[in-house]
């Protein structure tokens, strides 16, 4: 999966809430969908764009199915963050070695 699937899966606030509640505790989608305002029909909807997306998976217990977060599902997302997070680090790094020197050299002048 890529970061773009994931970021277009979490921009619903529905699904949101649902992998929120999904990371408390695997549950089937009539629990699912006693916590929300849509119907059980649209929260298996949301459940297949978090299923493609990488974010979720499902288990059959008898006519049940079980959603659960999937372990790894936010690990591209994540690895997209963490680039701007190094860029980000670099430039400040940068920044205050440029400081350093601009002090160093007032100091020895």
């Amino acid at each position: 999966m890529t970061y773009d699937s994931i970021l277009t899966a979490l921009a619903d606030p529905t699904r949101r809430g649902i992998l929120e509640d999904l990371r408390a505790q695997p549950l089937p989608v009539a629990r699912l969908a006693e916590a929300r305002p849509v119907s059980r029909p649209a929260v298996s909807q949301h459940l297949k764009v978090l299923e493609r997306a990488g974010l979720v998976e499902a288990k059959s217990e008898g006519a049940s199915r079980i959603y659960s977060v999937k372990p790894k599902g936010l690990a591209p997302l994540k690895a997209y963050l963490d680039e701007f997070w190094g860029d980000a680090l670099a430039s400040f790094a940068a920044e205050v070695q440029r400081q350093l020197e601009e002090d160093n050299d007032r100091t020895s002048d």
